[in-house]
C-alpha cells in the first residue's frame, strides 16, 4: 500500500494547475503535504500564492482518480519520491537549477555512477550495435546506463546494460504506467524488473510531445556524462546535450558519416569540444579511469573474504593508481618494514603489483 505520505503528495499531484513551482511554495509555506492539505484553500492562496481556482481544484481524497491512482502505485509496486525526502531522492537531480519536485519510481534506482545514452530514433545498425557493445560493457563494470526507452539508440543502449547485467534506468516522457512506444512494452517490464522506471508525470498522463524536453533533463541530470549516437541538427538528443553541459556534465560524441542526415548533430558536437568516441575506453578514461571489470571485481571480492586484520587495511587502501609505500605507511599506521612483510605476501596472491620506486596499485589480475 502506498504510505501515507505518497498518499498525499499523489492527491496533490493529481491538483489540476498544480505544478512543481507551486509544490515548492507550498512546502516553503507549510513544511509538509500533510499540512499543505490540512490548510484551506484562501491559505494556500495567502501563503504561497496559489491562484484560487488551483487551490479549490484539490480532488477530493475519495475521488475515483484519487483511488485509481492509489491502485495503480500499489499494483505496480510504483514509489513516490519528493524533493524533500534526502535519503531517497537522487543526489545529483537535487544539483540540478529546476529539479522535479516528485519522482514516480518503478524498481530501484542505486547510487551506482551513470552514463545518459540517447541519440536517433531512426538509428542505423552500425549505429544500435555500437551503442549495444559500448553499454554491456560500462554495465559490466558497475556503471548504470540512463535512457528514454525510445526507438533506435535508446533501445539498444537499455538492451546493452541489460546484457551486461547491470543496472539502466528509462525517463519516461509520460505516466508510469504509459509503455511509449508500445512496442518496448516486454523491454519496459525488464527494466522494471532488473533496474528502474523514472518518471516526474502523475499515473495517466500522455506521451505528449511537450514533454519529452523536460524528460531529457532528468536524462542528463542523473548521470556524470552523456554519450550522443547518431543525432541529426535540431534533434531532441542535442536538447539532452545542451542540458548536460548547463549541469555540467561531460559530453561525449560518436563521429558519424558526413553525408549522413544523423552525423550533422553529433559531429557538430565534436567540433564543439564533445569527447570523442569508438569505444567504452574512451568513455571511461575521462570519467572513470582504472575501473574494474566485472571479472576484476569478482577477484577483488574474493581475496576480500581470504583477508584480514592489517592485510585487509593494507589492501583496502590500495587503489588502481599507484601509492608510494611512505603514503600507505601514513594512511594505515604500520611502519615500513611491517608493511613490506604485508605487501610481499599480497603481490604472491595477486593481490598486489609493485611499481619501480616503491609504489603500489592493486594487481591487474583483480
Amino acid at each position: 500500500m502506498p504510505t501515507a505520505v505518497e498518499r498525499a503528495w499523489l492527491r496533490l499531484h493529481l491538483t489540476r494547475g498544480l505544478g512543481r513551482v507551486g509544490l515548492n511554495r507550498l512546502m516553503a509555506a507549510f513544511a509538509s503535504p500533510e499540512a499543505i492539505l490540512a490548510a484551506a484553500p484562501r491559505d494556500w492562496t495567502r501563503r504561497a500564492g496559489i491562484r484560487p481556482t488551483v487551490a479549490e481544484a484539490l480532488p477530493a481524497a475519495d475521488t475515483p482518480l484519487l483511488r485509481q491512482a492509489e491502485d495503480l502505485l500499489e499494483r505496480d509496486g510504483v514509489r513516490l519520491v519528493s524533493f524533500w525526502d534526502e535519503a531517497a531522492y537522487p543526489p545529483l537531480l537535487r544539483q540540478l537549477p529546476d529539479p522535479p519536485a516528485l519522482l514516480y519510481v518503478r524498481g530501484r534506482l542505486t547510487d551506482q555512477p551513470a552514463l545518459a545514452v540517447v541519440g536517433a530514433r531512426r538509428a542505423t545498425t552500425a549505429g544500435r550495435r555500437l551503442t549495444d557493445e559500448i553499454c554491456a560493457e560500462l554495465a559490466s563494470r558497475g556503471i548504470a546506463i540512463v535512457s528514454g526507452l525510445a526507438r533506435g539508440i535508446d533501445t539498444a543502449a537499455h538492451e546493452g546494460a541489460l546484457r551486461g547485467l547491470g543496472q539502466t534506468v528509462a525517463v519516461l516522457g509520460c505516466g508510469i504506467d504509459q509503455v511509449y512506444p508500445p512496442e518496448n512494452r516486454r523491454l519496459f517490464r525488464h527494466i522494471a524488473e532488473e533496474g528502474a522506471i523514472l518518471s516526474e508525470y502523475p499515473p495517466g498522463t500522455p506521451p505528449l510531445a511537450g514533454h519529452f524536453p523536460a524528460r531529457n533533463r532528468i536524462i542528463s541530470g542523473l548521470a556524470q556524462g552523456v554519450l550522443i549516437v547518431e543525432a541529426a541538427e535540431g534533434s531532441g538528443s542535442l536538447i539532452t546535450a545542451d542540458f548536460a553541459l548547463e549541469q555540467g556534465r561531460e559530453v561525449f560524441a560518436v563521429p558519424g558519416p558526413v553525408y549522413a542526415e544523423t552525423s550533422g548533430g553529433v559531429n557538430r558536437l565534436l567540433k564543439e569540444g564533445a569527447h570523442l568516441v569508438t569505444g567504452p575506453a574512451d568513455i571511461l578514461e575521462v570519467l572513470w579511469p582504472g575501473t574494474p571489470s566485472r571479472g576484476q571485481r569478482q577477484k577483488e571480492d574474493s581475496l576480500l573474504e581470504k583477508l584480514s586484520g592489517t592485510a585487509l587495511t593494507v589492501y583496502r587502501n590500495l587503489g588502481r593508481e599507484p601509492l608510494h609505500i611512505d603514503e600507505l605507511a601514513r594512511k594505515t599506521g604500520l611502519t615500513p618494514m611491517e608493511l613490506s612483510a604485508i605487501l610481499l605476501h599480497l603481490e604472491l596472491q595477486g593481490g598486489v603489483e609493485q611499481l619501480p620506486g616503491m609504489r603500489y596499485l592493486r594487481g591487474r589480475e583483480t
